[in-house]
């Protein structure tokens, strides 16, 4: 199982990014899918997250300007992030909670994918 973020990039303040997460590797079910932060010398920030039920929860810091959503196969998380701000600034990264994949199916409680860098200019 994997999961691959991409969509990062560089964006003026105000613009907007659109970040994507999938995963693979004969995935039957995700729980829910979450989008996390990390600014150059600062923790780990939690942005946003996605239930399997489509249920979302935003960071303060994000609230009325990301969304998150799922495709129907539930397999794909999206970040729309608008009205981007240099504070915004980071590698952000996804996290699948409650994968079954396989025939079994077997079970992987957390999985992260790799980073992916956004940059936003003042």
């Amino acid at each position: 199982v994997q999961l691959q973020a991409c969509g990062g990039g560089l964006v003026e303040a105000g613009g907007s990014l659109r970040l994507s997460c999938a995963a693979s590797g004969s995935i039957v079910s995700i729980n829910s899918m979450g989008w996390y932060r990390q600014a150059a010398g600062k923790q780990l920030e939690w942005v946003a997250t996605i239930s399997k039920g489509v249920t979302t929860n935003y960071a303060d810091s994000v609230n009325g300007r990301f969304i998150t959503s799922r495709d129907n196969a539930k397999t794909t998380a999206y970040l729309q992030m608008n009205s981007l701000k240099p504070e915004d600034t980071a590698v952000y990264l996804c996290k699948a909670e409650g994968i079954r994949y396989g025939s079994t199916p077997d079970y992987l409680p957390n999985t992260w994918g790799q980073g992916t860098l956004v940059t936003v200019s003042s």
